[in-house]
């Protein structure tokens, strides 16, 4: 049974948090997000899709698929604006911490001087927390996870940002007797580190609130990959193929593609699917149900890997040299729906064979096709055309790993596929409409979903990209030029308010007809 329910359509923007402009160096979940989410109301928009919101690694690029849990935030999304409204902070504090708004994130100096911040909100809290009901009952009800995630954090700060096969080897691997020792020596940071997290999902969930009052869905994003260095690898390392010493005995990755020529090396640990299922697929149930609480929709990443992956040696030097494993398939799934049906978006892009395609239709999960990737020489026979697109889909018109579709234009398109967008457009196409012409074409699609990144929405070029695929630096910094950049657009609103009605797309239907 789909999803997606019979001639329903909908409309949404792509735009991860981190790329709003605030004062604060890096977007977050406060004012500027609030005003965005009025936009995408005006707009006639049902959905805003966020990236991973997990906590991100400096070592790994601050790539939000590049984690410190699979169950924490990113401490870099709290809004300090709120911080103050709510008590945790003073005025002259927040100020304190202001960057300037425009140009990409400055990771380092954000990471310096939002943490300071938490340790001032820290400092004046301590003593009330044990008092503190909605601390306590945060605390409780996640402890599974946001113990050992507070204990990995404060562990690492310890020990000068070493990742945890650098510590001591007792620590390594969890003696009963150096966890007490380390618990007892660590009880500040560790319950400073749960503090941030009880901010952080107190403004998503604040968040996720204002979304549906304004009649917005909200769509999440889980890698299907955890780094090795992370709280989750720590605790459970039986989960993931390692050797004895811990490092990881393969690598995740995806072979050469159109991305990148000799294919992806992740350096992820794969999974030990054998101990996952032996287990019920425990860990799997309770992560994605963990992402249900606060959204509508999860978008799944590399879904393809569920049914068969890409498993490189260790030591590789690229992901050319990996080969194929079987997945865990349909066993996955079926244990973790078995409490009610998942609303998940399968990202079934690169070599998708039939077991894939299969798999997610078992489910009814819809699966993703990306514009920029219909037009070329097989233009009539690709699933990516915009004519060719399914119902039972969600289409781009570029994801957070596509050029933006102006520099697409610009940068990737040929003579061959500028003209078949000015056929399929109806009239003259450059680079100043090229992406009011996709977008179009994405809403008046067949596809139930139809989506687009902010950057395109500007018509911003090349220099606004938010990732390259395989590219280790420079990647995710990406933000709005200003506070008012799109959010106080009233033409744009108007204009695309306009589209979603005749295209069938306008936001009169709430996000809950997604369910059963």
């Amino acid at each position: 049974m789909t999803l997606i329910g019979e001639g329903w359509r909908a409309g949404g923007l792509l735009l991860h948090i981190s790329s709003l402009a605030t004062p604060y160096g890096v977007g977050d979940l406060g004012p500027a997000a609030h005003r965005m989410a009025d936009f995408l109301s005006r707009a006639g928009f049902h959905f805003w899709q966020v990236l991973p919101l997990s906590p991100t690694a400096p070592g790994l690029g601050n790539s939000p698929y590049s984690a410190y849990s699979a169950f924490a935030g990113n401490p870099l999304l709290i809004s300090p604006d709120l911080l103050v409204r709510d008590g945790w902070l003073t005025s002259d504090e927040a100020r304190a911490a202001e960057l300037p708004t425009e140009g990409p994130v400055d990771f380092e100096r954000v990471v310096a001087r939002k943490e300071a911040l938490f340790d001032l909100a820290f400092e004046r809290a301590e003593t009330r927390l044990a008092d503190h009901a909605g601390f306590q009952d945060f605390a409780w009800r996640n402890g599974t996870w946001l113990n050992d995630y507070a204990f990995f954090m404060a562990a690492k700060n310890h020990f000068g940002g070493a990742g945890w096969l650098g510590w001591p080897e007792e620590l390594r691997r969890r003696d009963d007797g150096a966890l007490r020792l380390f618990g007892l020596r660590l009880a500040r940071p560790i319950l400073r580190e749960k503090l941030t997290q009880y901010l952080f999902f107190s403004q998503l969930t604040e968040f996720k609130e204002l979304l549906r009052r304004k009649g917005l869905g909200l769509i999440g994003d889980a890698p299907i990959y955890v780094s090795h260095d992370s709280s989750d690898v720590w605790t459970q390392p039986r989960l993931y193929q390692l050797d004895e010493a811990g490092r990881p005995a393969a690598l995740a990755g995806v072979p050469p593609d159109y991305f990148a020529r000799d294919g992806q090396l992740w350096g992820n640990p794969i999974f030990n699917w054998a101990e996952h299922g032996r287990d019920g697929f425990d860990w799997w149930k309770n992560r994605l149900w963990r992402q249900f609480e606060f959204y509508d929709w999860l978008r799944l990443d590399h879904f393809r890997a569920f049914a068969a992956f890409w498993s490189v040696p260790a030591g590789a030097e690229t992901a050319a040299s990996g080969s194929w494993r079987p997945g865990p398939g349909a066993d996955l799934f079926a244990a973790a729906s078995a409490s009610g049906p998942l609303n998940i978006i399968a990202e079934d892009l690169g070599i998708i064979t039939p077991d894939v395609t299969s798999l997610r239709r078992e489910f009814g999960y819809p699966g993703i096709r990306v514009l920029q990737f219909g037009f070329g020489e097989n233009f009539g026979l690709s699933t990516h055309a915009p004519f060719r697109v399914e119902p039972d889909n969600a289409v781009y018109t570029g994801t957070h790993d596509n050029n933006t579709t102006r520099g697409w234009f610009r940068q990737e398109a040929d003579e061959l596929k500028r003209r078949q967008l000015a056929e399929l457009a109806g009239g003259p196409v450059d680079e100043e409409n090229a992406a009011w012409a996709l977008i179009r074409l994405a809403w008046f699609s067949p596809a139930a979903l139809a989506l687009t990144p902010a950057q395109d929405l500007l018509n911003l070029n090349e220099n606004a990209r938010l990732n390259i695929p395989g590219t280790a630096a420079g990647n995710w910094g990406w933000r709005l030029s200003s506070p008012s950049s799109l959010i106080d657009d009233d033409r744009l609103a108007d204009r695309l308010a306009e589209l979603a009605a005749l295209s069938g797309r306008d936001n009169q239907v709430h996000p809950n007809i997604l369910t059963y």
